[in-house]
């Protein structure tokens, strides 16, 4: 029996694939999911210290993604949760919360991530909705891509009271390189949030990744800035992951770098976290952006240049969402 908050999904357009597909029937679009399922789920002590529900699919293909295997369900992952009715999934939710644990890291909010949760937004709402009539008082924080429509975005803010937006590029040919799509939607959508919403908004957060992306930070940073110079923007480190595990990880100087430059642009409120120096059999620092995510993804079997998960006729056997990295940091 289908849950009937699950209609939308008989053709599915929550995203910018708008895909159109029959998740109900069967039929899949980009993100390969059909029902909604929970990848796994703990509490968190990251700010925003929380319980954090990892979402099964992502409608992204990102060579570099650190949660591949949620991400890449249904091709890599086995051992998920599955679905989990929403009230039951509150419950459990508010409970652990609540829990002796709970309040010792501080936790005050239900953090939806994945993979990305977008695929799934319907019944992320349903959860949102047990929760709070279980504890109203309960914050829900959503991690997002970006790569959403204007409609699921305008949701998205109705639901959260925190939300952490990932910027992967400002170049849309580098973000094409990175992801498989276009950078458009994410930047729409980014602005609207920083305008309409700055007071929901978390951080946007950039993986800094050095001979790749690094060279958008000061366009990115002026984009921001010409909003609002005290938005926040976090650099992550780019860690070696998925297809690209052999890959020199971003080093202390570059993350250092990188905070200058977008403050040099205009921001104020700049910062930048994780691990930096894991050391790769590659080191970036001498390729060029958008040509060298190119190449990986052509050397890992993608035939889409510049790609375009959209349009491409192996979306539904895409040799990037099969690959088994040996590596995980």
């Amino acid at each position: 029996m289908i849950d009937e908050f699950l209609g939308e999904l008989e053709n599915c357009k929550l995203c910018e694939w708008k895909c159109e597909v029959n998740r109900l029937e069967g039929e899949v679009g980009v993100c390969m999911l059909e029902r909604p399922k929970v990848a796994s789920t703990t509490l968190h002590p990251a700010p925003p210290q929380s319980y954090t529900i990892f979402m099964a699919g992502c409608n992204l293909r990102c060579l570099n993604c650190q949660n591949w295997e949620i991400a890449h369900f249904p091709e890599q992952r086995t051992g998920l949760r599955g679905y989990l009715k929403p009230k039951k999934l509150a419950e459990e939710a508010v409970s652990r919360i609540n829990s002796k644990r709970g309040k010792m890291i501080g936790a005050d909010r239900i953090f939806f991530s994945g993979g990305s949760p977008t695929p799934s937004l319907p019944y992320v709402e349903r959860v949102v909705k047990e929760a709070k009539r279980l504890d109203p008082k309960i914050k829900i924080n959503y991690d997002t891509n970006g790569f959403m429509t204007s409609d699921s975005l305008k949701r998205v803010i109705e639901i959260s009271d925190s939300i952490t937006f990932d910027i992967k590029a400002f170049q849309d040919d580098v973000h094409r390189g990175l992801t498989g799509a276009p950078v458009e939607p994410v930047l729409r959508n980014a602005k609207k949030l920083a305008k309409e919403a700055k007071d929901k908004l978390w951080e946007f957060r950039y993986l800094l990744i050095p001979g790749i992306n690094d060279r958008d930070v000061e366009s990115l940073a002026q984009f921001l800035s010409q909003i609002n110079e005290d938005l926040p923007l976090n650099f992550l480190a780019f860690r070696p992951n998925f297809v690209m595990e052999n890959y020199q990880g971003a080093k202390k100087e570059d993350m250092n770098e990188a905070v200058k430059k977008a403050k040099r642009a205009g921001l104020e409120n700049v910062s930048w976290s994780g691990r930096t120096g894991l050391r790769g059999k590659i080191d970036l620092n001498n390729k060029k952006g958008a040509e060298t995510a190119e190449e990986i993804a052509e050397q890992t079997g993608c035939i889409t240049r510049p790609r375009d998960c959209g349009s491409c006729v192996k979306v539904f056997s895409c040799p990037i969402k099969n690959y088994r990295a040996g590596r995980k940091t």
